[in-house]
């Protein structure tokens, strides 16, 4: 691996981290990205995941309703600790099963009110269920149905919602909350608990039940969904897909422990299954809601049909992603990898809401459970290093061939600028001194920001630089090769020793880049425009 040093603090150079020798030094590979390790099998999981949800279907028979858990359609959880899983996977998966489905989205009333994000998106769940239904319809799913559960009469912003939906022609139905629920299950199998909700008429007999978050309300769905199906006449049965945790790892494989790394803020915790222990003999892991909902489940399945057909939770799902992991050690790195950033996005989320360190201290226990440190993220030092050698703030990528590539603060790119274009030019081979972007080229951008835009930081953000790297690659062949390497930094990780504004935090999503930041801002203000 190459170490691009920190430049000096009176180098004259506006986007160069040049290391010993160059970027062209030992052990480069300017030009071509290198292939990631692979630990899962894609096209496997597809194989086996649709064939066991066929079999299910058959064993259960009449309608299923399959509860989604997790993210459906970009699952970028699963494709950064199982390496090979793409984003896509599940929905890959059920376009063999298209014809004869239906997916029904929910959401909770509750993150409606409460202006809830995706935070690997960056927008609200209102938006986001648009977007799904948008998404499934391209790929010829048939979507129809939308629920919003735990709706009380004071969440307005839920009924707006609701209005808005059903004017764009989706059919939306309306669950109240169930007091005492999941315990009370005299109540919750009732006319006033389950009966008293709305029915979504389903035309196909496997529907997917998904949400675009955890909490939305799934498993209540499906049984609610059940329940008016049985009042119908309608046989129906339900079956759960939840990727994590994967229940044939042992409890504290990395792979699971990054599942609670991802769930601290709703404080689930992964145990043994004591119900398949029981049952069977046999120690598989499951997490704490699926433990408390079962009784529930199989009461009222008893009470619809005359009997359950499972014995624990873990019999209630279908997940073969186990089956997938081609290697292991990969998968237990990345996850460890994935743990880490957990805790420095829990760190920066209660920094900048001036939160207690209530969710950084889970995860930072998970951390010590799967033996990894921060330290163990390889671009954290280099960018501390930045910061300590010039007293401005630094950041640092590592590339998928291990090069650490610097960037620093100067009086015309912000750090994580410089950053960017000293990883274009070693990917695409440019010597550390060659300006992409001369003084000349940056600074009528910067008359712009000051002058007339009322910005009172003159450093191009990284949205600004890839757009003026854009307008050269016209007439200058360096800059087109730099910009034909952008694809090349997805799924790099990176780290800034300041927190991030948004229009930075965005690019690099959309980059597909991987980033955390140390959970401080660049200056102090009780009043912070991001």
């Amino acid at each position: 691996m190459i170490e691009q040093a920190a430049p000096a603090p009176d180098q004259p150079e506006i986007d160069a981290a040049a290391s010993p020798g160059g970027p062209d030094g030992p052990g480069s590979a300017p030009g071509a990205a290198a292939a990631r390790p692979l630990g899962f099998d894609r096209q496997r999981y597809i194989d086996l995941q649709s064939r066991h949800i066929q079999e299910r279907r058959e064993q259960i028979g009449g309608k299923l309703y399959l509860e989604m858990g997790g993210k459906l359609f970009d699952d970028l959880h699963a494709s950064r600790v199982l390496p090979g899983f793409t984003p896509d996977n599940k929905i890959a998966m059920l376009e063999r099963l298209r014809d004869e489905l239906e997916i029904l989205i929910c959401i909770n009333a509750k993150d409606l009110e409460r202006h809830k994000v995706r935070a690997d998106l960056g927008i609200s769940y209102e938006d986001d269920v648009l977007r799904l239904v948008d998404v499934f319809r391209e790929r010829g799913f048939l979507v129809e149905h939308v629920v919003l559960t735990q709706l009380v009469e004071s969440n307005h912003l839920a009924l707006a919602f609701r209005d808005r939906l059903e004017r764009l022609g989706l059919k939306v139905a309306c669950h109240g909350v169930i007091p005492g629920y999941p315990h009370d299950i005299d109540r919750i199998v009732s006319e006033q608990g389950l009966g008293a909700n709305d029915w979504s008429e389903t035309s196909r007999d496997l529907i997917v039940v998904t949400a675009p978050g955890p909490g939305s309300g799934k498993l209540a769905t499906c049984l609610s969904q059940i329940y008016h199906d049985h009042r119908r006449g309608i046989p129906a049965g339900y079956a759960k897909f939840e990727t994590f945790p994967i229940w044939d790892l042992p409890l504290e494989h990395p792979v699971n422990l990054a599942y609670e790394a991802a769930t601290a803020d709703l404080d689930d915790v992964n145990l043994i299954d004591p119900y398949h222990l029981a049952a069977y003999g046999q120690q598989v892991t499951s997490y704490n809601r699926d433990v408390e909902v079962f009784p529930l489940l199989t009461t009222m399945l008893e009470r619809l049909t005359g009997a359950s057909p499972y014995r624990s939770p873990t019999d209630m799902g279908v997940n073969m992603a186990g089956r997938g992991i081609i290697d292991d050690a990969v998968c237990r790195e990345a996850a460890r990898q994935e743990i880490i950033r957990r805790y420095c996005k829990a760190r920066m989320d209660e920094r900048i809401h001036d939160l207690d360190e209530t969710i950084s201290q889970r995860v930072a226990i998970v951390m010590s459970k799967a033996g990894c440190r921060l330290e163990d993220r390889s671009v954290v030092a280099p960018a501390l290093a930045v910061e300590a050698a010039t007293e401005q703030p630094g950041s640092a990528l590592e590339l998928a061939d291990g090069t650490i590539v610097t960037g620093k603060t100067s009086p015309l790119l912000g750090c994580s600028a410089a950053m960017l274009l000293n990883a274009l030019k070693h990917l695409a081979g440019i010597e550390g001194s060659v300006h992409l972007l001369s003084p000349e080229s940056i600074e009528p951008i910067q008359t712009l920001k000051t002058r007339y835009l009322g910005s009172r930081n003159p450093r191009l953000h990284t949205d600004e630089v890839l757009i003026a790297l854009s307008v050269s690659a016209a007439t200058d062949e360096n800059a087109r090769r730099a910009v034909a390497q952008l694809p090349s930094l997805r799924g790099c990780d990176a780290h800034t020793t300041t927190i991030l504004g948004t229009v930075d935090e965005g690019i690099f999503r959309q980059l597909g880049m991987q980033v955390t930041s140390e959970p401080r801002f660049q200056r102090k203000a009780l009043y912070r425009k991001r």
